[in-house]
């Protein structure tokens, strides 16, 4: 009989799950051992590898500003509507919400250096064009807004497989870690991204910038080509983009973690899109409705900076704070800041108020990104990050074209301040209808249960794999119950459809199928297996009262 998950658990492991039935308290044994040091914050720079990509990384992130800041001075300069000034922003976050699931199928699926190379050359032609538009004179609006979705393709590109990289790179316990220094680099550039824009575009003008975020992201590229990575060889050979695509919004559909995550994510950028989509018109009216391009730099400094040190103070937020709390209180000081912002009488007030929001987005931020790494075993990390990314940037985009239009039939003060509070609301009721159970899972890969192999040829079409149980009556129910936990597994690991028989004549009788795309799917899914889907195995096999394991049958389906 061809080995399945099915298959017998080993001593070690019933011992194991003895014990923690035995004695609860050996689970937490190391809780009196006395607490590690705590790293610091900047520890994650002593790997040379993460070092560098963490270099490239902030200067992506400042060509990103720098673009930005052109683009959104350049359409104030073609046109007064309120919607077209917050479309740029939807222009530039619009492309990771259709492109980041490709993107990030591609990332899982490719060599990643060589995807993030290709997402440097890109964003750099796109610059380059910018400049020869903007040069000859025949920048439109709605041309601005081609191109700046056209310079957001590269970043819908590149954030999946720089997100994907980021474990293979750092111990466990330093991702949050690496996580807050990739905060400190997106908010490091927000501040020296606009200042060297607003400089440049006051002494040389707009072209010029888009100049320099060319040759940033060609240098940046020539970096990564030094980079030796050996990327892992495949014997089932890569997967079909399609077929990727499916499985990782079907990993999503099953994971009620990343549910909860979303749910949050979706939630607080919803409402904090609206201090930055109406930022320029807000210095505008703190300029006394002039245009001024050190105001609007200014406030996204202080912005910046406010971001860098809540990076600086996370550890102590973590250790002070569950998860929940954090992004509530992060939640409240955004919509705090939201409407200090609105209404404030003079820069002097507004900047405080800037720094605070920026604190408020680096805590949330970070707490929700590393609760999606967390959520996501490596063989799916860059389609599950781009999901992650496609509910920042689509609430993001839609947040920064309701709060615009919304702006345009009332004002901009009404507008932020309905956001502000809207968004505290909103993340009460998510908390109280899909309240977070940190769920532990243990999604490291588990070699524990061997592919099966076939003695006939291997056919084309579908497999259908059957695995009998024999469970006491009276404990039907509990086995159903945790056979609800194998669906989500088996359709997590990428199985079309799974299902639970129950004999009729026989009411001891359970029979799991599942349904794979093919033979080369259904090994993959071996290779998928983590240590929590052992430790199912094991509670399933626990049900299963056969002197014998479950019978597993396995079948070509033929089509006529």
């Amino acid at each position: 009989m061809a080995q399945d998950d099915s298959a017998a658990p080993s001593p070690q492991s019933l011992n194991s799950e003895s014990k923690l039935l035995e004695d609860p308290s050996a689970a937490h044994s190391h809780a009196h051992a006395p607490p590690a040091a705590a790293p610091g914050v900047w520890a994650p720079l002593s790997a040379p590898t993460f070092r560098m990509l963490w270099l490239i990384w902030m200067t992506a992130n400042i060509c990103m500003w720098m673009n930005d800041v052109a683009a959104a001075w350049l359409m104030t300069s073609l046109t007064t509507s309120p919607v077209m000034v917050a479309l740029v922003q939807s222009a530039s976050t619009l492309p990771v919400f259709f492109l980041a699931l490709p993107s990030g199928a591609l990332a899982d699926i490719l060599d990643r250096r060589r995807y993030f190379i290709v997402t440097q050359f890109w964003v750099a032609g796109v610059a380059l064009l910018l400049c020869v538009v903007v040069l000859s004179g025949k920048l439109t609006p709605n041309l601005l807004l081609a191109l700046v979705f056209a310079n957001g393709i590269g970043l819908a590109m590149r954030w999946p497989v720089f997100s994907a990289l980021i474990p293979e790179l750092v111990p466990r316990n330093h991702l949050p870690l690496a996580m807050a220094l990739n905060g400190i680099a997106m908010n490091a550039s927000r501040i020296i991204g606009p200042l060297v824009a607003g400089a440049i575009i006051a002494s040389l003008g707009s072209a010029w910038v888009f100049v320099l975020n060319a040759a940033l992201s060609i240098i940046s590229g020539f970096v990564l080509l030094r980079w030796k990575r050996q990327q892992p060889d495949n014997p089932l050979g890569r997967e079909r983009l399609g077929s990727a695509m499916r499985v990782g919004l079907q990993f999503i559909k099953e994971s009620p973690r990343m549910h909860a995550v979303l749910l949050r994510t979706i939630c607080y950028f919803l409402q904090a899109t609206a201090v930055m989509a109406l930022l320029p018109l807000t210095a505008q009216r703190l300029n006394n409705n002039h245009s001024s391009a050190s105001t609007f730099t200014w406030l996204l400094a202080a912005m910046g900076t406010g971001a860098i040190l809540g990076a600086l103070v996370l550890p102590r937020i973590r250790a002070a704070l569950s998860n929940e709390r954090t992004v509530l209180i992060g939640v409240g000081a955004q919509g705090l800041a939201t409407l200090i912002v609105a209404f404030a009488p003079h820069i002097t007030v507004a900047v405080p108020a800037m720094m605070l929001s920026g604190l408020a987005l680096l805590a949330t931020a970070n707490t929700l990104g590393v609760a999606a790494q967390m959520a996501l075993p490596n063989w799916v990390r860059a389609r599950g990050m781009s999901i992650y990314l496609m509910s920042i940037m689509g609430s993001t985009a839609i947040g920064a074209a309701v709060w615009g239009k919304l702006a345009s039939l009332t004002s901009v003060q009404t507008s932020m301040a309905i956001a502000a509070v809207s968004g505290l609301s909103a993340m009460l009721l998510v908390q109280h209808f899909n309240p977070s159970r940190n769920i532990e899972e243990d999604l490291s890969p588990s070699k524990a249960l061997a592919p099966p192999t076939a003695d006939t040829p291997y056919e084309a079409g579908r497999v259908v794999v059957t695995i009998e149980y024999l469970v006491e009556p009276s404990r039907a129910a509990a086995f159903k119950k945790l056979m609800e936990h194998s669906r989500r597994s088996r359709l997590r690991q990428g199985a079309l459809s799974w299902s639970l028989l129950h004999s009729m004549s026989h009411p001891e009788r359970f029979i799991e199928q599942i349904t794979d795309e093919s033979w080369t799917e259904h090994l993959r899914r071996f290779e998928r297996v983590t240590a929590d889907d052992v430790a199912l195995r094991d509670r399933k096999l626990s049900f299963h009262k056969g002197k014998e394991p479950p019978v597993v049958k396995r079948y070509f389906t033929d089509s006529f």
